[in-house]
């Protein structure tokens, strides 16, 4: 008969906050109550900063804990990143793929719902487009006033 094989060790006893928040021991602001100093990553956008890779130093709540967000130090934060024309560029492709329908070619000054719909309002359904929300397609020529 094989010899018994020994008991595998205890699993390791953890250290476990038991007044730590689901974000861990981040310190949790109520909405308009956190300190000076302190921005959401979109507060720091609209002073053309960005967090700069540091950690978030708290959490705000707002609308009743329905929602959070992140709040970094404004002090730690660096200078948004210039806008390269390559990137515009980038940009500028992904924009065209999300605002051009694929059945008549025409570019919106909006999003389309391409994941639902798959084509643009008029393609779908024959709503009419307002002649200024589209850029006309390539090729297509119209005639000029005479």
């Amino acid at each position: 008969m094989a010899a018994a094989a020994e008991p595998a060790s205890p699993p390791a006893a953890r250290d476990v906050d038991v007044y730590a928040t689901a974000f861990g021991t981040l310190p949790v602001y109520r909405w308009r109550q956190a300190p000076k100093g302190l921005a959401t990553r979109r507060q720091l956008r609209e002073r053309r900063l960005r967090p700069g890779g540091q950690e978030p130093v708290a959490v705000i709540e707002c609308r009743g804990g329905k929602r959070m967000a992140w709040l970094y130090e404004i002090e730690r934060a660096l200078p948004v990143r210039p806008m390269t024309f390559a990137k515009e560029v980038a940009l500028d492709k992904a924009m065209a793929k999300r605002q051009t329908c694929p059945s008549c070619s025409r570019r919106y000054y909006h999003c389309l719902p391409l994941k639902s719909l798959g084509s643009c309002l008029e393609c779908y359904d024959g709503t009419p487009a307002a002649p200024g929300s589209y850029l006309h397609p390539p090729g297509d020529q119209r005639a000029a006033a005479a």
